[in-house]
């Protein structure tokens, strides 16, 4: 191809490895939506109902559970259609669509985390003024900065890599992603590099670092506090770690997956390393949080036996 060719379609080449099992990978594939979009919309439904959990911990954990229906719905939708299909274009403009929904899904988990952690150290650190510094605004501010904040480097790096002229259409992936697209490129790709860099750095490895330091203070004063306490921060604080760790090796594997060479690996391996983050988060999230903090558990266990008398 010349060098100012810019394909109106990508090929999705990593389906032919599944072609064979299409069908047993579709419903599969469909029971994981399905689990994801049920788990996650009983926590959001129970935070909504119950205001005695409009408090600033649930409504992050509202976000959270918003968020993990907005990435797999980016993905899975076009994928449950892919695999059924023989050919797996997509165009280029549901390309990037598809790169921007992932992408922001991606850093938006990681700034919730962030300010949940936040929220976890005023709780711990400094409990007689949690009130006072967690106030209606302070958590609107919070969570507004959490949807935006990543929304702009996202979208900064996902334009500047929509104007690449490219020398392929081939994808190595089952859904549009920004490295493999920038690797098609047919002229030098410094500046997506750099700006690629930029974006890692403050919605990646700043949220990162930002969670970690708020555990390390958090694990101080547990130290200093009796064994009653210790037990009711890791009661309160279990959750969070859970999801933040969870989420760390998915975002980690996925990363350096996108650095591999993809045809060298097994292609079922490169398919479900790929698909973790879009994944196992979202099933987990909810059912962490159902499941460890009593005040939800409580609720949803009222909210089944109501319907099951019904």
């Amino acid at each position: 191809m010349g060098n100012d060719t810019s394909p109106l379609f990508f090929n999705l080449t990593m389906f032919i490895s599944i072609s064979n099992y299409r069908y047993p990978a579709f419903v599969l594939c469909f029971l994981l939506y399905a689990v994801i979009v049920a788990a996650n919309l009983v926590i959001i439904v129970v935070i909504l109902r119950e205001k005695s959990l409009h408090e600033p911990m649930y409504i992050f954990i509202l976000c959270l559970c918003i968020n993990s229906l907005y990435g797999p719905s980016g993905f899975f939708i076009r994928f449950l259609r892919d695999i059924l299909y023989n050919t797996h274009l997509i165009t280029r403009p549901n390309c990037f669509f598809q790169v921007y929904v992932i992408y922001s899904y991606a850093s938006y988990e990681l700034t919730l985390l962030s300010i949940m952690a936040y929220d976890r150290y005023v709780a711990v650190c400094h409990p007689l003024h949690y009130h006072s510094k967690m106030t209606s605004k302070v958590v609107s501010v919070l969570v507004a900065f959490a949807w935006i904040y990543p929304a702009l480097p996202v979208g900064t790096c996902v334009y500047l890599s929509s104007r690449l002229p490219l020398c392929s259409n081939k994808i190595p992936k089952v859904f549009c992603a920004n490295w493999p697209i920038v690797k098609l490129s047919c002229i030098a790709t410094a500046i997506n590099n750099i700006v690629g860099m930029f974006v890692s750095t403050t919605t990646v490895f700043l949220p990162l670092a930002f969670v970690l330091y708020t555990y390390t203070r958090i694990f101080l004063v547990c130290r200093k506090g009796s064994s009653e306490f210790k037990g009711k921060v890791i009661q309160s604080c279990m959750p969070h770690i859970i999801t933040f760790v969870n989420y760390s090796i998915t975002v980690f594997c996925d990363v350096s997956l996108s650095r591999l060479n993809l045809e060298e690996l097994s292609p079922l391996l490169a398919i479900i390393l790929s698909l973790e983050f879009v994944v196992i988060p979202p099933i987990l999230n909810p059912l962490v949080y159902g499941l460890k903090l009593p005040e939800i558990r409580k609720l949803i266990t009222k909210m089944l036996s109501c319907s099951n008398t019904k």
